[in-house]
């Protein structure tokens, strides 16, 4: 009994031991995201203060009356005598740039790396470098003749005008190859003893295997897309298709005019920009690190 009563407070305090280096690196990080959502805050806060008020006063910590007016203004006011470019046209717009432009990628980068690896073609690493080599090709250098090629296929103002021209990749053309390398052949041996043709194998085995590889792409596939700005820009003369970056900017060069900025209007267009990569990257994160450092397939 006596070992025991003696052992007991021991155990207790060991138990009740406060772990400093997790509080220290759970400070940290928590001091890194109020660090990194002050500016939306601030921008939030200064969209309920009068645009007038601000001119003369510059930012301040008030809290004005002005949220939800700026709030209506920027989602349903148009920017332009059309009425067709409003904070939900263009936040429509770049979802579909956005998605269209991520899928487009994966498709198209799935098939050819899935052609490379397991066709038989005399010229495939070839093929595959030449694909590559398409990195060193930014869009600035090659935007001229993919507008003239865009242009006589008739997709100005048009979302396949937006999506199509861009959506080969050689980044994602290269993970996949990667990815697909590293499946096993005696999975590529057992799904042809069963009977799986090519698409059968690709569908049912392939793309399942891809699902977090497939997540870690749409990311970054997707943020680059919803960022687009100097394509839109050149293919949509029509302002039902323009872009929320595009609006962006459009409201930031209306600023420099004799008339008072709308600096409420402009502060919620950006926080809504900003909203959807960030819950594509919160609902992916798990998939997105997983398919980057996963090695064992």
């Amino acid at each position: 009994m006596a070992d025991i009563t003696h052992t007991a407070p021991t155990e207790d305090r060991q138990a009740r031991r406060i772990n400093w280096g997790a509080v220290s690196d759970h400070a940290v990080l928590i001091a890194g995201a109020l660090f990194m959502m002050a500016p939306l805050v601030m921008l939030i806060q200064m969209s309920t203060i009068p645009d007038a008020e601000i001119m003369q006063t510059g930012p301040s910590l008030e809290i004005g009356n002005q949220f939800w007016p700026n709030v209506k203004k920027a989602l349903l006011g148009a920017m332009s005598f059309s009425g067709e470019d409003t904070g939900l046209s263009m936040f429509r717009s770049s979802m579909i740039l956005g998605l269209g432009f991520a899928v487009g990628k994966i498709v198209i980068s799935m098939l050819a790396a899935y052609a490379i690896v397991y066709f038989r073609l005399r010229f495939a690493t070839f093929a595959f470098w030449l694909i590559f080599t398409t990195l060193l090709l930014p869009l600035e250098v090659r935007i001229v003749p993919s507008y003239e090629v865009t242009q006589k296929l008739g997709l100005l103002n048009t979302y396949g005008g937006l999506i199509i021209p861009l959506i080969a990749s050689a980044t994602a053309t290269f993970f996949f190859r990667q990815f697909f390398l590293s499946v096993p052949d005696e999975l590529v041996e057992a799904a042809r003893i069963d009977g799986a043709g090519p698409v059968k194998f690709f569908i049912d085995i392939l793309v399942p295997l891809s699902q977090t590889m497939i997540a870690a792409i749409f990311i970054i596939m997707f943020v680059f897309g919803w960022n687009q700005y100097l394509w839109p820009t050149m293919i949509t003369t029509d302002e039902s298709k323009y872009t929320l970056v595009q609006g962006i900017k459009q409201i930031t060069q209306s600023l420099e005019g004799t008339h008072i900025p709308e600096f409420g209007r402009s502060n919620l267009l950006a926080v809504l920009a900003v909203l959807p990569p960030v819950a594509v990257v919160i609902f992916f994160q798990r998939w997105f690190v997983k398919g980057l450092t996963e090695s064992d397939k």
